[in-house]
């Protein structure tokens, strides 16, 4: 029975309601996904979505609405961008036409594991889909929550409405993804892709926590026995999701945190993964958890359900979304303590960063600031070598404030509770992508392993040229310690320290950008020299 009436989304612009679906259960998702035709079944009973044209978020469609007082603390430019409070009138009025008179899903969840950051959302959709990936990927009220649960922030997802006006208006394109701060809302058009959702929310979750002095992060974290927590940072396919399931220790989240005065906590109460060549032997927890509840985007399967993970034809950036209790060994209240360890993973396809290295307080700023990874070939069109990709805090799309002041809330944080920083290279060794290989997941396990049970601490280090990080010269678990010092890999010494060299020029010009930051955030000393 719906705890809401449809007149009670007047008060939201949406009209002549036929019926409510609130908060449903898997069951009854389940029941509509199939008989509504917006999902297949795997042949574990497991849903599977096609998200049409848009595999992948809009960046380039996302706007904030340019009004005091939220536009004295954005940081505009291309990432954030201005749209007019009278275009965004039109486009709510052309979402909430689209939602009117339709049979509506209504979903209430918190996003934060915090009680005192937390904050209460509302989503309204039309797609029966969305509300499963919104209940998958967001923290679900309990019975006596919801009684008198009143929405901090509305998300409206009318994904079947596009922008006929865009050009008119000066838009990007017909799709449109709007944040009104001050009105506590945000609008989506045009696009299907579920990760929209989700990352709209971590946007807003980025622009509330610090104002409050809580640093919100994008990175994966877990705990162990002994309540030490571990965070990961790193841009997509560095391993986030993987390196952080562990069956050691307890899953707190695989992708947005927050950090506050009590600790480390969850923004979400599931996990999204991605299954392009997911192997049941590597990633078993990944693997296990896409059951019944969980939901597959863009994924090809044979007329059995049976899906071939290796199927790229749709997308590379194919997708599972579930509940975190769907993996065994995850932290029950989603939140920890303090973080002891913090890892920033970044993919060197470039093949000359060191497994792993251990980071001064001034290098973490700096590589926190940095937020470096590589594209390799096929992963977008044009692509045939190695790109370098510098987000800064491993997360500057999802950032509407200047990377600065998240990177002022870190360092404060690490001196506070004396945290160790490392960098780990989860990407290329024994040359540059086409001629080495990547790291195995076991060697990274191994530095991992050796961060996580403090053995790292009693190797003995020497610096690597150029970047002056300090690597181990041996770790238990690895297979050949002289993987630790990258040189030592390549057959072509010359052609290393070429390679070094380019992508220490890489990282010296990216920084570039903070050099009217201020003093406190005059860092590239601790970066690469040459």
């Amino acid at each position: 029975m719906s705890k809401l009436a449809p007149k009670d989304l007047e008060k939201y612009g949406i009209r002549d309601v036929e019926s409510i679906i609130y908060n449903p259960t898997y069951s009854k998702l389940a029941e509509d996904e199939a008989t509504k035709g917006e999902c297949s079944f795997t042949d574990n009973n497991t849903a599977m979505v096609d998200t049409g044209i848009f595999t992948g978020r809009s960046p380039k469609d996302k706007y904030f609405v340019d009004q005091e007082p939220s536009n004295r603390h954005i940081a505009w430019g291309d990432i954030n961008r201005p749209i007019s409070k009278e275009i965004y009138n039109e486009l709510f009025e052309l979402t909430t036409n689209q939602l009117s008179g339709k049979e509506l899903y209504v979903v209430d969840a918190f996003a934060g594991a915090s009680e005192s950051s937390r904050k209460s959302i509302r989503f309204i959709t039309e797609i029966a889909w969305q509300a499963h990936f919104i209940e998958n990927m967001f923290i679900m009220p309990t019975e006596d929550e919801l009684e008198n649960f009143e929405p901090d922030f509305v998300l409206y997802n009318a994904c079947k409405a596009t922008n006929p006006n865009y050009k008119e208006q000066g838009l990007n394109s017909d799709v449109y993804v709007v944040f009104n701060i001050e009105d506590n809302k945000a609008i989506i058009g045009g696009t299907w892709y579920g990760g929209e959702i989700k990352k709209g929310i971590f946007t807003m979750m980025n622009y509330w926590l610090p104002l409050e002095g809580k640093l919100s992060m994008h990175c994966s974290a877990n705990v162990g026995k002994e309540g030490d927590v571990c965070l990961f940072f790193g841009l997509s396919g560095t391993g986030k999701t993987t390196l952080s399931t562990d069956p050691n220790r307890a899953l707190i989240g695989d992708d947005e945190h927050g950090w506050d005065d009590d600790g480390v906590f969850n923004f979400e109460g599931g996990c999204y993964a991605k299954v392009i060549d997911l192997d049941p032997k590597s990633e078993p927890e990944i693997f296990n958890a896409i059951r019944p509840g969980a939901l597959l985007e863009n994924v090809v399967a044979n007329e059995k359900g049976e899906v071939d993970y290796s199927n790229k034809s749709k997308t590379e950036n194919t997708r599972v979304s579930y509940p975190i209790d769907h993996i065994d060994n995850h932290q029950t209240s989603l939140k920890a303590g303090h973080p002891k360890n913090i890892i920033f993973l970044s993919a060197d396809a470039f093949g000359v960063l060191p497994p792993v290295s251990k980071l001064t307080k001034e290098q973490a700023m700096y590589y926190f600031l940095s937020g470096y990874t590589a594209k390799v070939a096929g992963t977008e069109r044009g692509i045939t070598e190695p790109v370098a990709t510098f987000s800064a805090c491993f997360g500057e799309a999802f950032l509407p404030l200047h990377p600065t002041d998240y990177a002022k809330l870190l360092g404060e944080k690490i001196d506070k509770h004396n945290v160790n920083v490392y960098l780990v290279n989860t990407g290329w060794t024994g040359g540059a992508y086409g001629v080495g290989k990547r790291m195995s997941i076991k060697d990274t396990r191994a530095c991992i392993n050796g961060i996580l049970n403090g053995s790292i601490n009693s190797a003995d280090f020497e610096k690597i040229d150029v970047f002056n990080l300090d690597v181990p010269k041996s770790l238990d678990g690895v297979a050949d310690n002289s993987i630790l010092n990258p040189k030592n890999t390549w057959e072509d010494k010359d052609a290393y320290d070429k390679k070094l060299k380019e992508l220490a020029s890489m990282f010296i010009e990216n920084f570039n950008r903070y050099n009217n930051s201020g003093s406190e955030f005059d860092f590239s000393i601790a970066g690469p020299k040459l």
